[in-house]
């Protein structure tokens, strides 16, 4: 069965002209009159204006009203609930920092529909680069294993044809519906990481497939680690503090996610980010800029 229906499924947080120009690129996708596409989108208790500018150039979209404190996975949640109870084909999850190319969409759609007309449906993920470069900076991932050492590393795509993954990042992904009847939503324990990893990995474990669309989707530049916990020039109170925000690596989140996917690895990866931070914090500055 074709998809003829998509609810797009955005989260936002103050980054209104980020917004504004992810939905313009969306809604100039070509290929797809003949799919019925509806937006939802999360204004997670913006301030600059968002959800307003939504509602004044995009009328056809569902604006739902957050309380600021749902980040990625709660919004994403938010709006995944509300287009499940209205029925859909399949369901894009679609960060607002991207800028599509307009024939990104129907590239995802062709390689579901390919799928599912052989029975298998299938997570179809979109490839982006960071702007200027043709390096990509979110899409697949595979697992690399090495010894005690177990990772996800970023897949570049090929030209020409869909190649299947382990799981992915959520900037641009089409889920079919029979996936999500079984899965349902996003993993209510993450709060702003995860929750994509995670159901790519619960989608292979439940007999699904992640594939990866051809060729590249749009531009969407990878987040930087100044400030953040990774970075060595940061003192060790600002770092240990962003850890344990919600945008770093929270215990609960972090406990869910490596319980359930590194297997026997799971005591070394839940404790690594905390005990790495911590000695980091006792270390020069000199050896501290060596280790990143």
């Amino acid at each position: 069965m074709a998809i003829k229906s998509i609810a797009a499924l955005i989260t936002c947080f103050n980054r209104r002209q980020h917004t504004l120009t992810a939905l313009t690129t969306l809604f100039q996708q070509k290929g797809i009159q003949d799919i019925h596409l509806k937006v939802f989108l999360v204004d997670d208790g913006c301030t600059d204006g968002t959800g307003e500018a939504v509602r004044s150039g995009f009328p056809q979209v569902s604006v739902l009203k957050g309380n600021g404190s749902l980040f990625w996975d709660g919004g994403m949640r938010m709006a995944y609930d509300a287009a499940m109870k209205e029925g859909f084909d399949a369901y894009l999850l679609f960060n607002d920092d991207t800028k599509l190319y307009d024939d990104a969409l129907i590239r995802l759609v062709n390689c579901a529909d390919a799928q599912l007309a052989k029975g298998q449906p299938t997570i179809i993920t979109g490839t982006t680069i960071t702007p200027g470069t043709t390096v990509p900076s979110y899409g697949g991932k595979n697992w690399r294993v090495r010894g005690l050492a177990k990772h996800l590393l970023i897949v570049a795509p090929d030209p020409e044809r869909a190649i299947f993954c382990d799981t992915m990042n959520g900037n641009f992904v089409l889920v079919p519906k029979e996936i999500t009847r079984v899965l349902g939503n996003l993993e209510k324990g993450f709060t702003q990481q995860f929750g994509d990893f995670d159901y790519g990995l619960r989608a292979q474990r439940a007999g699904f497939k992640v594939a990866i669309a051809p060729g590249f989707s749009g531009e969407c530049r990878d987040n930087p680690t100044t400030g953040t916990f990774r970075d060595p020039a940061q003192p060790f109170s600002r770092r240990w503090k962003s850890l344990m925000s919600p945008k770093g690596t929270p215990l609960p989140d972090w406990w869910i996610f490596t319980t359930r996917h590194f297997g026997w690895r799971w005591p070394l990866y839940f404790a690594s980010p905390y005990l790495k931070t911590l000695t980091l914090g006792i270390l020069p500055q000199r050896l501290k800029t060596r280790m990143f």
